[in-house]
């Protein structure tokens, strides 16, 4: 196997974990350097390009604008020329935001959303198809939010939870985010690499988490009594776009981005249907996947005994 990274350190930190860093072949170089993006695919029989930059931090947006997009022409027409089947293109529920209906499916047209980062994937989801739509064998996947153990970035997945937590204070409104286990990911696509079989697409959202259904499920591992404040949609936005002014003047990163509160008071469930028939992979409960994020958590640091209450116990 081999990885384009940009830093040789962070395979062992990523990899190491689940025990197969040693494995891999690193090439050192960015994902927006044709030659590089064509010494990594070259003798390679199939990709998964997974590279992007995910942030929902304002000031990385001109990072965002320069490398989402153009990774994913580079990559993906590179493997086509390279003759690599299959070209498996991580995208996001995202592309496909904002929902046309009550439910999200994989052939939904990529949408026109307002933040920059999901605008950035449904534009290089847009590269996708032009080449599906041309005979590449573009096999496409969209997951939801990934939760898990074993995160090497403790992204702003993670630190949502970690802060409801820490302050025991949960806001609750409208909508939810599709929840999807880092390792049901990973085995949608393991199972995407069949060669021969053409272009398709895979709906990898898991579960549609609201929350109140989140504190229930944090209440009930836990058994810490916190406290949910219900907050209407509205406000949820504004206070997104109050930390977005926030972290344009200060050296700070918060979660609870606009972009991020649109995307949340407006999810829908999505429909995985297609996913579980074809690849035979099925989503475990989202009550188990939170129970393996926190006990993680627990044991790296992350959360204190008391922050986990009885999981820890």
């Amino acid at each position: 196997m081999r990885v384009l990274v940009r830093d040789p350190a962070r395979v062992e930190h990523a990899l190491g974990p689940l025990g197969v860093a040693g494995a891999v072949d690193a090439v050192v170089g960015d994902v927006t350097d044709a030659p590089m993006v064509e010494r990594a695919l070259d003798g390679c029989e199939g990709v998964l390009h997974a590279a992007a930059v995910f942030t929902l931090d304002r000031r990385r947006d001109d990072e965002i604008a320069a490398t989402n997009v153009r990774a994913t022409e580079l990559v993906l027409g590179s493997a086509r020329r390279l003759g690599l089947d299959p070209i498996v293109h991580v995208s996001s529920v995202s592309a496909l935001l904002p929902p046309a209906g009550p439910v999200l499916g994989p052939d939904d047209e990529p949408g026109h959303p307002t933040g920059l980062y999901a605008r950035s994937k449904a534009d290089a989801e847009r590269v996708a198809r032009a080449m599906q739509a041309d005979g590449a064998p573009v096999v496409t996947t969209y997951p939801g939010a990934v939760w898990g153990p074993d995160d090497p970035t403790r992204g702003d997945q993670v630190r949502i939870v970690v802060d409801f937590l820490k302050s025991g204070v949960i806001p609750v409104t409208t909508g939810g985010m599709p929840v999807v286990d880092a390792r049901d990911l990973g085995a949608v696509h393991a199972a995407c690499f069949e060669r021969g079989r053409g272009a398709r697409r895979y709906m990898a959202g898991g579960e549609l988490v609201t929350l109140p259904r989140l504190v229930e499920i944090l209440r009930t591992l836990t058994g810490r009594r916190l406290l949910s404040v219900p907050v209407p949609a509205p406000t949820m936005r504004a206070i997104g776009a109050l930390s977005d002014l926030v972290q344009r003047i200060a050296p700070i990163s918060l979660p609870l981005t606009h972009e991020a509160m649109v995307t949340l008071t407006g999810g829908v469930p999505c429909d995985n249907r297609r996913t579980t028939d074809e690849l035979g992979v099925a989503f475990r409960p989202v009550e188990e996947t939170v129970a393996d994020t926190l006990g993680w958590l627990r044991e790296t640091g992350g959360l204190t005994a008391r922050h986990v209450g009885r999981l820890g116990r």
